[in-house]
């Protein structure tokens, strides 16, 4: 499992992004049918696959916001102040949609997260040293591959989040550590998650 060292720092947080050898997580556990959307849920008791989406928000003690990925970007949200917590899945089609940043504004609206507060950490998914892509995918790029985590970055420093950490772990590059879905063998998932401690 990989941490991310400023939500480490947190004593009433729990969070991890999960590799091919991560074991299950245990306890009370809430996810989505991941669509590639713009889609946010905020949980404040209920458990379970909620429904379609691409990103989680809660402040309840206890409960383990999990997202899969094989390439996509996991990201995980924590305000320290509000003690509310978020997990998105990012796939260039999420980033392309602004999720992060989307999912950053309904912790402002819902929770009154001042931006300024969230500190975020950006997880393992395929780099910009492996990600070709198509005219279709308007994200910066250089010779046709599009570097999603600093395109994540960008947007959530443009809605006011100052401290952004990302692993830089490429999961198509890295293959003893991370499932990857463009490798095109053995495509199982990750699942990384985070929580309010109880």
């Amino acid at each position: 499992m990989l941490l991310s060292a400023s939500l480490t720092e947190q004593p009433w947080l729990q969070h991890g992004f999960g590799t091919r050898h991560t074991p299950p997580w245990a306890g009370r556990i809430a996810t989505l049918r991941q669509t590639h959307s713009d889609i946010i849920w905020t949980v404040r008791q209920a458990e379970g696959c909620l429904g379609d989406g691409d990103a989680l928000i809660s402040a309840e003690p206890g409960l383990l916001l999990t997202i899969r990925t094989a390439d996509c970007v996991p990201i995980l949200l924590a305000d320290p102040i509000r003690r509310v917590v978020a997990a998105v899945h990012a796939g260039w089609r999420g980033t392309v949609a602004g999720i992060a940043a989307l999912t950053v504004e309904r912790m402002r609206s819902e929770y009154g997260t001042n931006p300024a507060d969230v500190l975020a950490a950006v997880g393992p998914s395929i780099g910009p040293c492996c990600f070709e892509v198509g005219e279709d995918v308007l994200l910066p790029r250089q010779n046709r591959k599009a570097d999603l985590w600093e395109a994540n970055r960008k947007q959530l420093e443009a809605v006011g989040v100052g401290l952004v950490w990302v692993a830089e772990a490429c999961t198509m590059c890295d293959e003893p550590r991370f499932y990857s879905y463009r490798r095109g063998k053995d495509t199982g998932r990750m699942v990384s998650a985070i929580a309010v401690r109880e």
